[in-house]
């Protein structure tokens, strides 16, 4: 595996932006508790919501359209509790004690994938470097599509904007079955491995996870519905590409559009910008003024906020957005936030101009 320079940023100024932020943003919103106290009442519904889904699958589903139903009910809420609580847990943001974010982490084993993991792609390489080739594991996840303008290009990317609208809905399968085990077991574009030695217990962890997930989501319904088994997993199937096409506005609205940079770090690695003016270059939010969205998209709406204040509760990001808006005008710094069908057609614009390898895109040599 090739060595690169880890990217550095530079110290902030006396009259850094952030600085005052951090202040402003610390004294009128992170002081009222009773936001924090919403995220945890909203975490453990979102998990009961996910254990009624998978109940009534069990209680309802020799009816068949109910357990077609209650499957892409699971799907949601899966994406739902993902996006809000474990990901906020992840980050620690959900429960005072470190521990018992750690332990509500587990959720994503639940789902049959691994969240050390997870937690060291997300935290290690996403949040310090979005954005920047070569160490943004988030963005680049596959050769199949090409979105950073120095990936090399292949004749399948002039039909990335085609093909990726169809395989979108396929993203936690290929997630569970094909991206863990390239996390674990590849060489090529290893980003992880570049940043830790994954433990031997988590391999176990890993295939334990995906065993227990496929028990009780397909053979215990299997052995207690009177149901043929490929109605089963049919109704399986449609709970992952439900569950995708949920995801994936998130996932695709955020630091992916026709207007996105991508920095190139110099051969030292030395950024020409700090930390927090590079978030706010390659970050956007989407649909933030949407009740609805929030609630169903968490910290992804508010984007900007979480990137910026990542341990702090998504609950807290609506108050924060618009601190972020008054001194991204005062210090011409970039805040974009699209709605949300438009954040995903933008998206669909970059996949179709990447694919056509033109040099259209912003490398933000810094």
């Amino acid at each position: 595996m090739e060595t690169l320079v880890k990217p550095t940023y530079k110290k902030p100024g006396p009259d850094d932006f952030f600085k005052k932020l951090q202040k402003e943003v610390q004294e009128k919103v992170l002081s009222d508790k009773r936001i924090q106290r919403r995220n945890v009442a909203k975490t453990y519904f979102l998990l009961f919501l996910y254990f009624a889904c998978y109940t009534c699958i069990l209680l309802f589903g020799n009816y068949t359209p109910l357990l077609f139903l209650c499957y892409i009910l699971l799907g949601f809420s899966m994406i739902m509790l993902f996006i809000n609580a474990f990901h906020d847990a992840a980050h620690g943001a959900v429960f005072k004690k470190r521990k018992h974010n750690r332990q509500f982490m587990y959720v994503l084993e639940l789902f049959g994938s691994n969240s050390w993991l997870w937690g060291k792609r997300h935290n290690l390489l996403h949040h310090p470097y979005p954005n920047i080739q070569h160490w943004d594991t988030d963005i680049k996840q596959s050769d199949m599509v090409r979105i950073f303008p120095d990936t090399p290009h292949l004749k399948q990317h002039n039909y990335q904007h085609i093909y990726m609208f169809l395989l979108y809905p396929l993203y936690t399968l290929n997630w569970l079955f094909i991206r863990d085990f390239k996390d674990f077991f590849g060489t090529k574009d290893n980003y992880v491995k570049r940043v830790v030695k994954i433990p031997k217990v988590e391999y176990y962890r890993l295939f334990a996870a995906k065993l227990g997930n496929l028990f009780y989501l397909l053979a215990i319904p299997m052995l207690v519905l009177n149901q043929p088994w490929y109605v089963i997993v049919l109704g399986w199937l449609c709970m992952h590409i439900f569950g995708s096409m949920l995801g994936v506005i998130a996932l695709i609205s955020t630091h992916v559009d026709e207007t996105a940079i991508f920095p190139l770090p110099p051969a030292d690695g030395k950024m020409g910008v700090t930390w927090a003016e590079h978030q706010m270059m390659v970050t956007k939010d989407f649909s933030a003024d949407s009740p609805v969205a929030n609630f169903l998209f968490g910290g992804f709406t508010h984007h900007v906020a979480h990137h910026l204040f990542p341990h702090v509760a998504h609950t807290y990001y609506p108050y924060i957005t618009p601190i972020i808006k008054r001194y991204a005008k005062e210090y011409n710094l970039p805040y974009t936030c699209y709605p949300a069908m438009k954040a995903v057609r933008s998206h669909f614009v970059l996949l179709k101009k990447q694919g056509s390898g033109e040099s259209l895109f912003q490398h933000g040599e810094l």
